[in-house]
């Protein structure tokens, strides 16, 4: 019989409201008729994806996928400035999902290749977040891990800028290394103070638990990030894609109570199927049998309209 008795999921989680939004859109699009696609998935969450296509949201990789006249949705993550040219020439209904955030970096960088500076972005080179901001900026150098951060040249006047998902903490620590190679330094910080939050309250619950559950996709930067803020809590975490990496009892023993987070791509209902599953593998017997009930308190306590997967009721896309 298992340990766990109690299930905590963690605050201000399930999607960011980018996402949520960029979804939010698709569903209404195919919900007015629409043939309706999306540049790219939406969201790195398989589950959600599925879901999406069940309405007839197909996801395409190039614009010349999609027909003329038909809709395309722009996700989170923006695009250069060229895809949205080209999809106005090929006669598209355009729907913009860019987040506000991101559009913010956007027009950050526009005003600092027009000032003259060097540009130093910090950010995964291949994320699409990374690509389109480039097309704001060909010229500026990215960098990712310290090990990149000697490749930055000296010069008279350059500017930092930051991917909205990176870590603040390294966002910090190259913020302080270019201080030694510019003359005149300006710094952006383009964190998302979603993601920051997100850290936060996941710190907070590491270290009230006895073991932390991340929930993500496997390849995601800000799932990782959250994996590695419970063990500097010290606090002993595994990270899984979805419900089903759950049929173990072993990594739950000798834990009574258990913390539940995801990443920016997880949606919180997903959340809420983990915290049931894990009392149910993990838990005591009296756990096991109120585990519906203890993951609708811990939902409950953690989701607020505006934390939870989209603000359109699921029937609206089905209507």
């Amino acid at each position: 019989m298992g340990t766990v008795t109690d299930i905590r999921i963690a605050k201000r989680t399930g999607f960011c409201y980018g996402v949520r939004e960029a979804i939010d859109k698709a569903k209404e699009a195919s919900a007015a008729g629409k043939s309706t696609h999306t540049l790219g998935q939406v969201v790195h969450n398989e589950g959600v994806v599925r879901d999406l296509q069940a309405l007839g949201i197909r996801t395409v990789e190039a614009l010349d996928d999609v027909d003329h006249g038909a809709a395309v949705v722009i996700r989170a993550h923006g695009v250069r400035p060229e895809v949205m040219d080209r999809a106005a020439q090929r006669g598209l209904e355009v729907i913009d999902g860019t987040c506000t955030w991101v559009i913010q970096e956007q027009r950050e960088l526009r005003r600092l290749v027009e000032e003259g500076y060097t540009i130093v972005l910090l950010g995964t080179p291949k994320h699409p977040e990374v690509v389109g901001l480039l097309g704001f900026a060909p010229d500026a150098i990215v960098v990712d891990e310290e090990g990149d951060w000697a490749k930055i040249p000296a010069r008279k006047r350059m500017a930092l800028i930051s991917q909205s998902t990176q870590p603040p903490w390294k966002f910090e620590k190259l913020a302080a290394y270019m201080v030694g190679r510019s003359h005149e330094l300006k710094i952006v910080n383009t964190v998302c103070p979603v993601t920051i939050r997100r850290q936060q309250d996941t710190l907070e619950s590491a270290r009230e638990v006895d073991l932390m559950v991340v929930v993500g996709g496997r390849s995601s930067a800000n799932t990782k990030e959250l994996t590695r803020l419970c063990g500097i809590a010290g606090t002993r975490a595994i990270q899984i894609e979805s419900v089903n990496d759950l049929d173990d009892p072993i990594p739950f023993a000798g834990s009574r109570i258990v913390g539940v987070t995801g990443g920016t791509s997880t949606p919180i209902e997903d959340l809420h199927a983990v915290a049931r599953r894990i009392l149910e593998v993990g838990g005591t017997a009296d756990a096991q049998a109120r585990a519906t009930e203890l993951a609708d308190a811990a939902f409950a306590v953690a989701a607020h309209p505006a934390g939870r997967t989209t603000s359109l009721p699921v029937a609206a896309g089905a209507g």
